[in-house]
């Protein structure tokens, strides 16, 4: 399937495009992002919101500047934030006329088969009622210490989500535009990647570095999840979200971007 043809499509969205650096709400960047979703949902799509950001926020909203080390403080800081994300996305996305429902995941539930069952019926009658699930990690029961309950990164998360659901597609909106084959912060010559036919040990030795201050992700995360989601059959992308716009651009067939093959279907 070509990208352009996706119908049930998981956008993955991380926070360092939801907050600025301070842990504050990125408003304007909230807002278009709702919009542009609310409008391809308007055109028939069916979206999957996978959104990080309930820790950052949560620190932006006790005023914290550094992500603590202490799994009770970030549960404690995930609640706290959970709560102002979903307010905010409930706000937006209803200016839109669209609804929304909270999903909130950890690992137990998508690899114990009952649990699995009830949470693939779940999405699958959100979508059908026409609202957009918003998933997170359930960090305020998930850590660490927890072995089989924490995912541990929301760009892992968004291709289980993928695979859960049957999605066309996963994209993962990040502040970077696409996979290169060298850091272009670091060298200008460097190119960006447009499609990857397969994802060799090569592919993933190009990517690495960890996230934002107030994030986890980093590229070898989103190339981990485009494995996932593309072993499953999924269709995987990896756009800048510096502009929601690029979802339009992706989804018509422009080169944006960087686009992993399904690897019996490339």
């Amino acid at each position: 399937m070509e990208i352009t043809k996706a119908n049930t499509i998981v956008i993955k969205v991380g926070t360092s495009t939801l907050t600025y650096p301070s842990g504050k709400l990125n408003l304007r960047g909230m807002e278009s992002l709702c919009k542009t979703i609310s409008d391809l949902q308007n055109s028939g799509k069916k979206i999957i919101l996978v959104s990080s950001g309930a820790i950052g926020v949560g620190m932006g909203k006790v005023g914290m500047t550094e992500r603590p080390t202490e799994n009770s403080k970030k549960q404690a800081l995930a609640a706290i934030g959970q709560c102002e994300l979903m307010f905010m996305y409930d706000k937006l996305f209803g200016e839109y006329d669209r609804k929304v429902a909270q999903v909130l995941l950890t690992k137990d539930v998508t690899t114990d088969p009952i649990r699995r069952k009830n949470a693939t019926n779940t999405f699958r009658e959100l979508l059908e009622m026409d609202i957009i699930p918003i998933v997170n990690e359930n960090d305020t029961v998930a850590t660490d210490e927890l072995e089989g309950i924490k995912i541990g990164d929301n760009d892992t998360l968004s291709a289980i989500v993928a695979e859960l659901t049957g999605a066309d597609a996963l994209v993962i909106l990040t502040d970077i535009d696409g996979m290169y084959d060298d850091n272009p912060k670091t060298n200008p010559d460097a190119r960006r990647i447009p499609y990857v036919r397969e994802i060799t040990p090569e592919i993933e030795a190009l990517a690495g570095g960890a996230g934002s201050s107030l994030g986890t992700g980093g590229m070898a995360t989103k190339v981990s999840a485009a494995k996932i989601a593309t072993s499953a059959g999924i269709l995987t992308a990896i756009l800048s979200s510096d502009r929601a716009e690029n979802l339009y651009d992706l989804l018509e067939g422009r080169d944006i971007g960087t686009i992993f093959a399904v690897p019996w279907k490339r």
